[in-house]
């Protein structure tokens, strides 16, 4: 199955480092990030698990989830962890995903349908397309994907920053910038008429964008509202207006 922005997050049980799950039922209201490896022990993937494991309090404070994934079975993961922790200093503290038969690497489209129903005799190269990071909502629809080449390290960092924007946007009509971060300024969205917009957010500063073309709700030079998150926030919290 084709795996798109806003589709669902497909369901699965699984057998985990932590215990069996059913993956909806595990994600319970709140946010995950799904990431998956081609195989255990390889090292840029250890690398990447024990950092996660360090980032683990940030992703939780944001309410969110973490699980790992890789294309071997659960025995294996527990001897991978132990690496991990030795080489990483960091122990993993949240569950990896054992994908022995490849179930969960297809529900994902990470790997087609003919890539048999066994990891055993497969290579990481024969999985070199499980390297994937899916951030998923609370309504289990997938809201952002990235996918690396195995020779290159993942930047968890950015997937906190876009998390950090996932979770804004669905809460606000607003979108964030290039390079965005925490506090900084967002756009208020085109589909958010100018008046609706100096009610909800009076005092959001005003800067003239260069988008040429008809926009439904405002003028052929469509206007780039932006306004500061953290105000953004203040301001919804309490109902006060926003200082320009």
């Amino acid at each position: 199955m084709a795996l798109r922005i806003n589709s669902e997050a497909p369901n699965f049980t699984a057998d985990t480092t932590q215990g069996k799950i059913d993956f909806h039922d595990w994600i319970g209201g709140g946010w995950v990030i799904l990431f998956s490896h081609p195989k255990d022990f390889t090292p840029v993937c250890t690398t990447e698990l024990g950092y996660m494991a360090s980032l683990k309090p940030e992703f939780e404070r944001r309410n969110c989830k973490i699980i790992g994934l890789s294309v071997d079975p659960v025995t294996d993961h527990q001897r991978w962890s132990k690496d991990i922790e030795e080489t990483q200093g960091h122990a993993l503290t949240y569950p990896i995903i054992g994908d022995h038969d490849l179930k969960v690497a297809k529900a994902y489209d990470m790997l087609p349908e003919e890539a048999g129903t066994s990891s055993q005799g497969r290579t990481a190269a024969d999985n070199a397309t499980v390297r994937s990071v899916f951030v998923i909502g609370p309504d289990k629809k997938v809201k952002a994907m990235l996918t690396y080449p195995m020779s290159t390290g993942r930047n968890f960092d950015e997937v906190l920053r876009l998390l950090d924007s996932c979770q804004l946007t669905a809460k606000h009509k607003v979108a964030t910038p290039v390079n965005w971060k925490q506090g900084h300024d967002v756009i208020i969205v085109p589909a958010v008429s100018d008046e609706e917009a100096k009610k909800t957010y009076p005092g959001a500063g005003r800067r003239q964008s260069h988008i040429s073309g008809s926009c439904p709700n405002r003028s052929s030079v469509c206007p780039v509202v932006l306004l500061g998150a953290e105000r953004l926030e203040q301001h919804q919290a309490c109902g006060a207006p926003i200082p320009g």
